[in-house]
């Protein structure tokens, strides 16, 4: 990841508030220079760069609920043309990170607390069959892999770097699939946990603290180290209901950042 949460809250236009502090400003969000998060690289399509970048701006609250994107402001700004944009707006809209309102315009999409259970809920069922499958697979060099990961984890948490962090816990699931030659569950969820990337931006390190996460991965990682499949599968149910008790604290420190919450009819836990 690209900037820390911190750095980008400080980016954010004036008529805009910071991330986790409240309320946003009534008046219209102007939209804070992204140039700086985008890196080209010759050897991919830019349209999915320019996704990435623009997924990891509201992300980290760079880019906050309401402010307005345009394709032509856009390709203008990363100095590309307004095709790639257009791919990159279709997907963000697609995720439920952007929506496009009738005679009005493209805005950054208020987090939405059912699709974060949702979210949750489709992808603690893949990666906990991932994680029971991975206990009866891994290799040494893989779980040397998971353990240098958990080290670099616990050095982003002492300096309370909670972008690099970020990246280290994605990094962190996406070995665990990888170990089993599934890749394509990791990539499956990327669109459906967009909602619970948000929320796990807006909790760390207050709500949701940073050793917490490290116990629960270590946990994991002790599981599959002695090929217990119970217990991993259940280390990992256990790790992805954590957002399920920090998504209404988040929600309560940043009212205008989500959407009204909506009663459960069926309580979506396995």
């Amino acid at each position: 990841m690209n900037k820390s949460a911190g750095a980008a809250s400080s980016l954010i236009a004036p008529v805009a508030s910071s991330r986790g502090r409240g309320r946003a400003s009534e008046t219209r969000i102007a939209l804070p220079n992204l140039r700086g998060q985008l890196q080209v690289d010759s050897h991919e399509p830019i349209g999915k760069q320019i996704f990435r970048a623009l997924r990891e701006a509201i992300f980290s609250g760079l880019l906050v609920p309401g402010t307005p994107l345009s394709e032509t402001e856009v390709s203008e700004m990363f100095d590309v043309s307004r095709q790639p944009v257009r791919e990159a707006f279709i997907k963000l809209v697609e995720s439920g990170v952007l929506q496009v309102l009738p005679q009005r315009g493209t805005f950054v999409k208020k987090i939405s607390p059912r699709r974060v259970r949702e979210g949750r809920f489709i992808r603690e069922a893949i990666e906990a069959a991932v994680a029971r499958k991975a206990a009866m697979a891994i290799t040494d060099s893989q779980l040397s892999d998971l353990a240098d990961n958990l080290r670099d984890q616990k050095v982003a948490a002492k300096v309370n770097d909670t972008s690099a962090f970020l990246a280290l816990d994605e990094r962190f699931h996406f070995l665990i699939a990888q170990s089993i030659d599934c890749v394509a569950a990791w990539d499956t969820i990327q669109d459906i946990k967009a909602q619970m990337d948000r929320v796990r931006y807006l909790s760390l390190p207050d709500v949701s603290p940073l050793e917490l996460i490290i116990r629960q991965h270590a946990r994991i990682v002790s599981a599959l180290k002695a090929h217990d499949a119970d217990g991993a599968e259940e280390a990992m149910r256990a790790h992805l209901r954590e957002i399920l008790t920090s998504l209404k604290p988040v929600a309560e420190r940043n009212p205008d950042w989500f959407e009204p919450d909506e009663p459960e009819r069926v309580q979506l836990t396995i």
